[in-house]
């Protein structure tokens, strides 16, 4: 049995509440850090919850990424969800405080960054979420993490049922059982998303050596 210690930011959303369920449920990993400002709910001995309260510094709990292994990285807001110069902060700045941050203290990690389907990093789209993921993913590639690995998922399918964040969210997820079958790349479930970024933290990607994965690699990491 290995001593794998993780690190998930986003721990209490969608994909990162899987993430979190699916390592704790894993016997290779020794100790589970959840970094965030809402507490998770989970009691377990190997659940480790650090309070922050400024995503951009973390100089206060400096020692909680001393000696991680692997990152999931899971934060992040929707399109419209918030104005533009915070949706940039939320997408790039936090990011990569984060990123910096775990690097200092645990620069052996691995550092699993869930981007999206799009993301542009010549930062020339004219979709806001397409230059700031993009512009998160060149800077993560070139922080000098040991691994990183970019995850662009299409739309993400909710497991659990949740309230839809818009409209258009409500449509697709009533459409994708359907959709899926005409277009199996159209999108993944965030079970198989989450299971994935496990995957590669842990293990790596095996042949496939390219950071980048977009949405039929992550289904075939996951034998999808």
């Amino acid at each position: 049995m290995s001593e794998t210690r993780v690190i998930i930011t986003g721990a209490t959303g969608m994909v990162g509440g899987c993430a979190l369920r699916i390592c704790l449920e894993n016997p290779d990993v020794s100790q589970v850090t959840v970094i965030g400002r809402s507490r998770t709910g989970i009691s377990d001995a190997r659940l480790r919850e650090v309070d922050v309260s400024d995503f951009t510094d973390y100089s206060a709990v400096a020692d909680a990424l001393k000696n991680q292994d692997t990152a999931l990285y899971c934060l992040g807001a929707y399109t419209g969800a918030v104005p533009d110069d915070l949706f940039r902060q939320i997408t790039v700045d936090y990011t990569l405080a984060f990123a910096g941050a775990l690097h200092r203290a645990s620069p052996q990690a691995a550092f699993c960054f869930l981007s999206g389907q799009g993301a542009d990093q010549t930062e020339k789209s004219r979709m806001a979420f397409a230059r700031y993921k993009g512009a998160a993913e060149t800077a993560l590639l070139n922080m000098g993490f040991s691994r990183v690995h970019i995850f662009r998922p299409g739309y993400i399918y909710p497991v659990t049922p949740r309230k839809e964040p818009n409209l258009m969210y409500t449509i697709t997820r009533f459409f994708y059982p359907l959709l899926r079958r005409l277009y199996p790349n159209i999108g993944i479930s965030s079970e198989d998303l989450a299971a994935a970024m496990v995957q590669a933290g842990l293990y790596g990607t095996g042949e496939y050596q390219n950071p980048i994965l977009e949405n039929k690699d992550i289904r075939s990491l996951v034998g999808q």
